[in-house]
């Protein structure tokens, strides 16, 4: 530890470092020596912090995440704008059955799903920024459902010839239970939301995508093997090495 610099402590920069080696503190010993009352004049209450628990003085708990939170949503910007409304029902599809599929990791239901899009602000050409909220007949997180409700409520509300960037569904009104068996949605047509539940959906699109990975299983437009030229540019993310069979580490020896 003596030989270690302080910048090697999460949260110390290079600025904060810079003033510590002025103040003769330049490893994570020295650091662990300074007055912490001193610390907190010069620098932060943060890094004060950081000194106390160096002493092994603990400052912040373990904090919990929390289980209730009130909403699940899958909102992205486009690489490319959306003018069509073919185009518009596939970002519909995937977002759709992305949030389904975050609603289901959490073993919960949705009341209600939400819609958005919209425009640049900074464009010169037509605003639009359509939502809408739809109340579903009894709490789910089937994707058929909900992607055929996101699809259709988004298609009367979108203008075509438009360039939206940005699009989102939303599920909200959370519930640890399905509703009861009642009616179907009309926006289903000859598939219900209890036809659909029965054969568990859900729960067989999530096994697949847990064991195989996201891409591995799509309803509609959601299991294209090809990104759609509007999705979202992702060339500088980190290799996923463990969460993604066509990025595994390969290794030659």
């Amino acid at each position: 530890m003596s030989q270690v610099p302080a910048t090697d402590v999460w949260g110390v920069g290079k600025k904060t470092g810079q003033k510590l080696t002025g103040m003769g503190v330049q490893s994570i010993a020295q650091l662990k020596a300074t007055d912490p009352q001193l610390i907190r004049k010069k620098f932060s209450v943060v890094l004060q912090r950081t000194v106390m628990e160096l002493n092994g003085q603990r400052c912040i708990g373990p904090v919990e995440e929390r289980s209730d939170k009130g909403q699940v949503m899958f909102t992205r910007s486009f690489s490319t704008p959306v003018r069509t409304r073919e185009a518009m029902d596939q970002v519909m599809s995937i977002y759709a059955q992305k949030a389904a599929s975050r609603l289901a990791s959490e073993g919960r239901y949705a009341s209600l799903l939400t819609v958005t899009a919209g425009t640049s602000r900074f464009a010169t050409s037509a605003a639009s920024f359509p939502s809408a909220q739809i109340r579903l007949v009894r709490p789910t997180r089937d994707p058929i459902v909900l992607t055929k409700i996101a699809v259709a409520a988004m298609n009367e509300l979108m203008e075509p010839g438009i360039d939206y960037v940005r699009g989102g569904v939303i599920l909200s009104g959370l519930s640890e239970h399905p509703g009861a068996d009642e009616l179907d949605l009309g926006l289903l047509g000859s598939t219900s939301a209890e036809d659909c539940e029965k054969v568990n959906v859900s729960d067989v699109v999530q096994q697949v995508s847990q064991r195989f990975g996201a891409k591995a299983i799509g309803l509609g437009s959601a299991g294209l093997a090809k990104a759609p030229e509007w999705s979202m540019k992702r060339e500088h993310m980190s290799p996923r090495y463990t969460s993604d069979w066509d990025e595994l580490f390969t290794v030659q020896a």
